[in-house]
């Protein structure tokens, strides 16, 4: 079983304090987006918010679990560990909500690729990789999150079997490399809705 985390529960500096969740690209919301293509490659999407009220806003949103940091307040590593406790699949594939373009093609092939690593991570070098648009092994993550000091997610990657895939790898699923857009601020999305 494939299962898809979405993390949602950042506060948006960046963005003015808006929900980038619901911005809207080509007609739909981020959220709308995301959940759309990974419905196509994974049978289980999982959102992680920071509470309560935050999950109350994706009621609306067909065959999603939503569900709340247990650790909070301390990132990205409080979302992942809440998402792969709920998780029912082997394989998590893991992202931001601030990815509206997110290649079916290219997540399928993470899953296919993972093989008996714990991990299969994009990366453009050795020291730029994609932690947040990564497949991972469920066990692997349990066992690190079980206890760890760091919330940073660069030392748990190093600390387990990670596959570090080339993007060059994924240029067939996605020759422009759409998959990776990442929308920070307001003028990120006023300039891909201007391209």
């Amino acid at each position: 079983m494939r299962s898809a985390v979405i993390l949602v529960g950042g506060e948006a500096r960046r963005a003015n304090g808006q929900e980038k969740y619901f911005f809207i690209y080509e007609g739909r919301t981020f959220i709308e987006r995301l959940v759309d293509t990974l419905r196509t490659v994974t049978d289980e999407i999982i959102l992680v918010a920071r509470d309560p009220s935050q999950c109350e806003r994706f009621r609306h949103v067909d065959s999603v679990t939503c569900i709340t940091d247990i650790r909070q307040g301390i990132g990205p590593i409080g979302g992942l560990h809440a998402g792969t406790l709920a998780a029912r699949g082997d394989f998590l594939f893991v992202t931001a909500c601030d990815m509206p373009c997110i290649e079916a093609g290219v997540v399928s092939y993470l899953f296919e690729t993972i093989g008996n690593y714990d991990a299969a991570i994009p990366c453009w070098s050795s020291e730029m990789i994609e932690p947040l648009h990564a497949v991972y092994r469920r066990s692997a993550l349990l066992d690190y999150l079980r206890s760890h000091e760091s919330l940073s997610l660069r030392p748990m990657i190093r600390s387990i079997n990670t596959r570090y895939v080339p993007v060059d790898e994924l240029k067939p699923y996605d020759p422009d490399f759409r998959t990776f857009t990442n929308i920070n601020k307001l003028e990120d999305l006023e300039r891909i809705n201007r391209l």
